[in-house]
């Protein structure tokens, strides 16, 4: 599975048992299989499989020093990769499952390997909400590690075909489970410490998530990299971004937000945080395709605002 040749292109299937059945199969051997959750479209393969985990990295050309997810379909998976405080816990049983990562102690009947972990002695885990994910998992019968299924840096998938743009010819299947509902990738927090710390905004809204852990989440202040999505440049498109702009000037594209009167494409024409964080990528993704500026407009930064500008701030930076 592993040798598949570069002209063969995956095939993009529908959500079925046969094809979760095969999805689980072409994972037993050492495959790739792009699925959607709620958040972004994940790059599944066996979490325990290192020379799987490579082939996954290869794929992306992702930074081996960027830790993985593992996607678990139960809190007694999870249970058998980390270790859960109490507090840690409760908050995953409120949230779970839904987008939101949480970086544990690795447990010591762990399988997730030490390629994927970055050869950190911690984990992250996710319980996905998405039926189609949960179905592989299950039909798998444990943990897939599945960063977002596109180039390392590039803008997340939220469709099948933004799989098979990226990817196409590098993977072995692709699950259609149409467009993803969240739109954006997991909040992550970490309970590997004396304090719960956010290490991510992400699809759970941060004041949400820090009434649940009872007002005392603190924040990750370093450049260390302890879960995805902490690079300076990530979610990149080829063209150069011009964030909190009031107007597109001369040569620019638009990407708007609430009401306004400018040409272009518009995140949410009534200022739903939530409607943009499920338009974000593949907009970027659009104007990406036909021009080599983009100018985006202010974003409100609260709730999902917060992530939403995050990924911005990591798509325009540049070296």
């Amino acid at each position: 599975m592993g040798g598949k040749p570069a002209f063969m292109t995956a095939q993009i299937v529908p959500v079925l048992p046969q094809t979760l059945a095969l999805a689980a199969e072409i994972l037993r051997e050492g495959g790739l299989v792009a699925m959607p959750t709620e958040t972004v479209y994940g790059l599944a393969c066996d979490a325990s499989n290192p020379q799987a985990v490579a082939r996954l990295y290869e794929a992306k050309g992702r930074p081996h020093f960027n830790p993985l997810i593992a996607h678990v379909a139960a809190m007694d998976m999870a249970k058998q990769e980390a270790m859960l405080s109490e507090e840690a816990e409760t908050v995953a049983r409120q949230f779970w499952p839904g987008p939101l990562t949480l970086v544990l102690p690795r447990a010591a009947t762990g399988t997730v390997c030490d390629l994927a972990r970055a050869g950190l002695d911690t984990i992250g885990i996710r319980y996905p909400r998405h039926p189609a994910a949960q179905g592989l998992i299950a039909a798998f019968g444990q943990p897939v590690v599945a960063p977002s299924a596109n180039r390392s840096g590039h803008v997340s998938p939220t469709r099948a075909q933004h799989v098979m743009e990226d990817l196409g010819d590098r993977i072995d299947l692709i699950i259609d489970g149409g467009p993803c509902a969240t739109g954006i990738e997991s909040t992550i927090v970490s309970f590997a410490g004396e304090t719960p710390t956010l290490l991510r905004t992400g699809g759970i809204e941060t004041s949400a998530l820090n009434a649940a852990i009872g007002g005392h989440l603190a924040l990750h202040t370093d450049d260390s990299i302890v879960a995805p999505g902490q690079l300076k440049s990530h979610y990149a498109p080829d063209a150069t971004l011009r964030l909190n702009a009031d107007a597109p000037e001369e040569g620019e594209a638009w990407l708007g937000f609430g009401p306004d009167s400018h040409t272009g494409l518009n995140l949410s024409p009534t200022g739903d945080l939530a409607e943009a964080a499920t338009k974000l990528f593949a907009m970027l993704r659009a104007l990406d395709a036909r021009f080599d500026r983009i100018a985006v407009a202010r974003i409100p930064n609260e709730g999902l605002g917060e992530a939403i500008n995050d990924r911005l701030a990591r798509a325009a930076y540049r070296d």
